[in-house]
């Protein structure tokens, strides 16, 4: 099981200790670490990259209760230095936080969200309609999300019964296990590209600026 330092730190340079190391299939290796900054694809969010001793990270996966760092060579056991690349990870952070800011407007118009994908590029959330939804326009959630944006509200991270939950300022707070900004204001500027109804599910795309 790995001790996912993510979880509650934003810290991209640290130490940490090689487990284990297993060659791949394709001929890459396995590497597995007693504590990771490393965020892994997953959540709708893609993985961290950077480096462990030197040597680039080209994948992170969760396998099981571990992360697992899939690189071109092996690492032998003992400790390591581990560095994330600091502006892919501030950029995947603004991409899932704004994901959530529209996941929050949503709900005001009775909406829930229950599937995302927070990709540079290809954001997207799908929501269920609640028992009285109403299709709101492009500008109605904009209007919600640049008040909350401008109060500049900050992240929240809480634990209950062992999972994660993260919420901006008073705002609802939702589990999950990806990065985020630290205040509204760092994520930018936040277009609705597109809104559609299809299959009785709300979709609304959007991007950072």
């Amino acid at each position: 099981m790995t001790e996912r330092l993510y979880y509650t730190s934003d810290e991209t340079e640290g130490h940490a200790r090689v487990t284990c190391c297993i060659a791949e299939p394709d001929g890459r290796h396995a590497v597995e670490l007693d504590k990771t900054l490393f965020h892994p694809q997953g959540g709708g969010q893609p993985a961290d990259k950077g480096w462990i001793a030197g040597v680039p990270v080209e994948e992170v996966v969760q396998r099981g209760e571990s992360v697992v760092h899939i690189l071109p060579q092996p690492l032998e056991s003992g400790e390591v230095d581990v560095l994330v690349n600091a502006a892919t990870r501030m950029l995947h952070s603004r991409w899932h936080s704004a994901g959530h800011l529209i996941g929050y407007a949503g709900e005001q118009y009775g909406w829930q969200p229950v599937k995302a994908h927070h990709w540079p590029g290809e954001g997207r959330i799908v929501f269920a309609a609640g028992e009285y939804a109403a299709v709101p326009d492009a500008a109605a959630l904009t209007e919600k999300i640049e008040r909350w944006q401008t109060d500049r509200l900050v992240r929240h991270i809480e634990f209950e019964e062992g999972r994660r939950k993260v919420r901006f300022g008073e705002l609802s707070a939702y589990m999950c296990g990806g990065t985020h900004v630290s205040s509204l204001s760092e994520i930018g500027s936040l277009d609705i590209t597109g809104i559609k109804v299809k299959k009785g599910q709300l979709i609304v795309n959007y991007a950072i600026k």
